[in-house]
């Protein structure tokens, strides 16, 4: 579903579900179901799922004729060779997956990844004409030492912004605050709504104003169905990259209904 911003320019409301390295095939199968079950024929949001490699291409057979996209979590960025265990844009686009989340914040911390990798994949996901999810944040020590608006900036920067203006109608943007998932602390829809404006402001610096208008800017700091309203309605908010939520079929559509 898409709206008009006051610039009249199209934006999408987005909600991704982030399985990570949950649910094995019957799991999968069983949430499914119930997604399938409980969804609207034409919800508010667009709908992503991204399950794990195993389970992408059942997971897109069972939703080909739903709403609903499927997304993979991650991708190399090369298109074939000796990398045991990856995998390419081209293997995902041939069962029928053309979306990617790139840059999760565990990829970043328990992975390695840099920026310039993260670049070289988002650069191979646009090359196969897939759509990305681009995801950045910052952990609790750059919010404290208030380094975050500068850490998001280079982030972004480093791996997006040499990115041409016809190319960003492939981006996701998606703002995870570390600090905010699994530590205690807690986000205010406010602080999110901060940042999303922040990054706004950066696209229309670096990439141009009709962009910074279209792009589609997730929030992914712990999104709840007790929470998901409020944080939706701030005005750069314009959806959210869901985690644990999304392995509950009746959370998670709460959350998707939320619009």
């Amino acid at each position: 579903m898409k709206y008009k911003t006051k610039f009249q320019i199209m934006r999408d409301h987005i909600v991704a579900g982030n399985w990570k390295m949950n649910n094995d095939l019957a799991e999968t199968q069983e949430l499914l179901g119930k997604l399938k079950l409980q969804m609207v024929k034409e919800p508010e949001a667009t709908v992503m799922v991204a399950p794990s490699f195993t389970n992408l291409y059942p997971t897109f057979q069972s939703l080909k004729d739903t709403p609903v996209i499927v997304a993979a979590q991650n991708m190399h960025e090369s298109e074939k060779g000796a990398f045991t265990g990856e995998v390419s844009a081209s293997m995902l686009k041939s069962i029928g997956v053309t979306t990617v989340i790139i840059g999760h914040s565990e990829r970043r911390a328990l992975f390695n990844e840099t920026n310039d990798i993260l670049a070289k994949k988002v650069q191979a996901a646009i090359e196969n004409d897939m759509t990305v999810i681009f995801c950045f944040g910052e952990e609790l020590e750059d919010r404290k030492s208030e380094k975050h608006f500068n850490l998001v900036e280079k982030q972004l920067k480093e791996s997006l912004f040499q990115l041409p203006q016809s190319v960003w109608k492939n981006i996701i943007l998606a703002y995870e605050p570390v600090w905010a998932i699994g530590t205690g602390e807690t986000a205010s829809p406010e602080q999110a709504q901060e940042m999303h404006k922040h990054v706004r402001e950066l696209l229309n610096k670096n990439v141009g104003k009709e962009v910074a208008e279209a792009t589609s800017i997730l929030y992914g700091g712990s999104v709840k169905p007790n929470n998901a309203k409020e944080i939706f309605a701030k005005e750069d908010v314009d959806g959210g990259l869901i985690g644990g939520a999304s392995l509950n079929a009746v959370d998670f559509l709460e959350i998707v209904n939320s619009f």
